[in-house]
This record gives C-alpha cells, sequence and structure tokens, in this order.
C-alpha cells in the first residue's frame, strides 16, 4: 500500500484481518488503527475509482447511493457535482471508517451517514445511481449486494463499480483472460486483509444490468516493483423491462 506507514497500521496490516466475529466486528478491529489514514495509503492502488466516477452519469438533483462507502471519499471525488446531487446515502458497516465519513460529510445537508448492511439496507424510494468502490471483494454475501443494488436502482438507473479482478478460465465474449498464475496469485495475495477478488463479479454484473462501459486494467502496486494488480470498471443500467 505504502512504505512510509505508522507501526501500528503497518502491524494491522501484516496480521491480516481478524478470523472471529460478525463482518462488522472484524473489519473494526483491523480498519480502527488506520481509519483516519485509509485514504492516504490506498489512492495509489485503488486506481479504478476516479475513471469509474468520470463516466457515472449521475443526473441534477438525483438520489445516489454507495454500498460500502467507507470513509465517504467519494464526497472529495465528486467535487462540485455532490453538491448538485439532492441525496447522497453513504453506507458501510464499518464504524471507524463511517466515523471519518460523518466528518467528511458534516455541513453537507444532502449527505446522509448510515451504518448497515450492503447486502440488506434499502432506502425509502428508488434511486437514481449506485456505486461499489472496491466494495464487491469485501461483502462475504457480494451477490445478494449486486440484487440488492438493482433492487434499488429506479428502471434505467445507472450502477457504477470498480474492484480488484481475476478472470475465469474461460470468460464470457469479450473479457480479458488471466494465465492461470494471475487467477491463483491474486486472490490469495488480498486474501490476507479481507479481499477476494472473484471470477464471477463481472460476469455477474454483465448478466444483472445493461452494459455501458467495460474497463479492464491494471494497477502496479506501491513499492514492489513488476507487481500489477488487475482491475475492472463496470458503468451499466437497471433494465426497464418488467423483471428485470
Amino acid at each position: 500500500m505504502t512504505l512510509l506507514l505508522e507501526p501500528r497500521v503497518l502491524w494491522r496490516l501484516l496480521r491480516g484481518i481478524p478470523r472471529h466475529g460478525t463482518p462488522a466486528q472484524r473489519l473494526a478491529k483491523f480498519y480502527g488503527p488506520q481509519a483516519d489514514r485509509y485514504d492516504a495509503t490506498r489512492e495509489s492502488l485503488l486506481r479504478g475509482r476516479r475513471p469509474m466516477l468520470e463516466l457515472l452519469d449521475l443526473p441534477p438533483g438525483g438520489h445516489l447511493v454507495e454500498l460500502g462507502a467507507g470513509t465517504g471519499a467519494i464526497l472529495d471525488r465528486l467535487g462540485s457535482r455532490a453538491n448538485g446531487l439532492g441525496r447522497i446515502s453513504l453506507v458501510d458497516v464499518c464504524a471507524p471508517l463511517l466515523a471519518v465519513a460523518r466528518r467528511r460529510a458534516a455541513g453537507r445537508p444532502n449527505v446522509t451517514v448510515v451504518e448497515a448492511d450492503a447486502a440488506s439496507w434499502q432506502p425509502d424510494e428508488p434511486v437514481d445511481a449506485v456505486v461499489l468502490s472496491y466494495a464487491l471483494t469485501m461483502i462475504p454475501d457480494w451477490f445478494r449486494a449486486v440484487d440488492n443494488a438493482c433492487a434499488m436502482l429506479k428502471p434505467g438507473g445507472v450502477i457504477g463499480v470498480t474492484d480488484f479482478h481475476v478472470s475465469r478460465r474461460d470468460p464470457p465474449v469479450g473479457l480479458e483472460r488471466h494465465g492461470f498464475a494471475t487467477r491463483m496469485f491474486w486472490p490469495l495475495w488480498f486474501g490476507h486483509d479481507g479481499v477476494r477478488p472473484n471470477p464471477d463479479h463481472l460476469p455477474y454484473l454483465l448478466h444483472r444490468f445493461d452494459p455501458g462501459v467495460v474497463l479492464e486494467r491494471k494497477a502496479p502496486i506501491p513499492g514492489l516493483a513488476g507487481l500489477r494488480a488487475p482491475y475492472y470498471v463496470f458503468i451499466g443500467r437497471r433494465r426497464k423491462r418488467p423483471g428485470a
């Protein structure tokens, strides 16, 4: 992530995510010591966030939900676009990261911070856009989170997802095929910190939504020359036909 970490943050990263407790408890214990430094230590690795947000169609006055919002850094990344939205809901189960999000949201009347499960929380009415930014790989019931995102969107509403990625051995037509070493290495590498790249994530998004943009890229690992982690950017829309 970065070579200039505080000792307690480095120690937590080396130990990895705790194995016991509820998902919320495990995340709180893992991210608690590093919550205030989270954004600074991840920015150079999480390369998909900027292009995903740049490509996302956000209607003026609309309602945007981020599932797995963490520290609420999306508010900074959106810049003036955040002020043009009617509502922004930041949803996460990790209390220490949400504490940072609440500080970031202070003075923004259109922003609500919600401590809840991304796989089950629903807004009071359908929304215009949903974002999952490096969150799907950390959600145990990830398929439920995708279905939940689809359910909260208005027909024709937009979803933006970016995350780490490994392909299926035989990926859908048009998607990249990763070699055996790539498919085996990255889930082991990231799994220590509770991040689980899954070959079914991108195909399932393609199944559930009408795709608009699909990008597959690689990001360098800070401090480790030669290592580049695969990631994707997906922009899609909820289908307008009944039952979709």
